[in-house]
């Protein structure tokens, strides 16, 4: 019986041998090198607040410069906003030729005018008109033409009337006929020569359309009477003298 006393001393001595044996097992694997391993801080859940400087916005947002059309700011999608277009000014009539206020009327300020003997029709005289100005002028009606000191204006000849007003652009010349004489039969009265003559020009709603115009005769002047008459103004040169 002395035996069974050492057998229980020796299994407590394995029990507690065995138990420091894990003991020294646990600490072998939560040793880092350095010590015992620090789990550290939790890491933080998905709902957790931002870092400092964050502000909760995606570092992709911001200000971008749009391409070609100005700057925008980017919105959170990252699509940069265009500018809008400039409105386009209005046209007005300094750069709109057919604007009305682009427009006036022919006279003595923005035409010359020039007198020429023909031969065909025979005792007649042919206007030209020659707009000198900057703007398109408008011809109205017919020339009241004054031969010498003449006081009465020469009737025109109703069956010349063109169908539209004669409208001249810069540089561009009309033209009216003037029939001096009965010709080679005598039918007119108070013949005479004349060596000055004046051209005076109507209104859109008036006989008076402005200054009048003077325009050099032949050097032997012309011969007149009273069967004196004038053409409308005319778009061409054979118009004129068709009278």
């Amino acid at each position: 019986m002395s035996i069974a006393a050492p057998t229980r001393s020796r299994v407590r001595l394995l029990t507690a041998a065995a138990t420091v044996a894990l003991a020294a097992l646990s600490l072998t694997a939560c040793n880092n090198g350095d010590g015992v391993r620090d789990e550290g801080a939790s890491q933080h859940p998905s709902n957790s607040a931002p870092a400092d400087g964050d502000n909760g916005k995606d570092a992709n947002a911001g200000s971008t410069k749009g391409s070609g059309t100005g700057t925008g700011t980017s919105s959170g999608t990252g699509r940069a906003a265009t500018a809008e277009p400039k409105p386009q000014p209005a046209s007005t009539g300094k750069n709109n030729p057919t604007a009305s206020t682009a427009r006036v009327t022919c006279n003595g300020s923005t035409v010359k005018v020039a007198a020429q003997s023909v031969t065909r029709p025979i005792n007649h005289l042919l206007l030209t008109v020659t707009n000198t100005g900057s703007k398109r002028c408008d011809l109205y009606g017919y020339p009241a033409v004054r031969f010498g000191e003449a006081q009465a204006v020469p009737p025109v000849i109703d069956d010349s009337q063109p169908q539209a007003v004669v409208s001249l652009s810069p540089g561009q010349s009309a033209y009216a006929g003037v029939a001096l004489s009965g010709g080679d039969d005598g039918g007119g009265s108070n013949g005479r020569t004349e060596n000055t003559l004046e051209v005076f020009f109507q209104g859109r709603n008036t006989n008076d359309g402005g200054p009048g115009a003077k325009a050099a005769l032949p050097v032997k002047g012309v011969y007149i009477d009273d069967s004196l008459k004038v053409t409308y103004w005319q778009q061409s040169m054979s118009d004129a003298l068709s009278w």
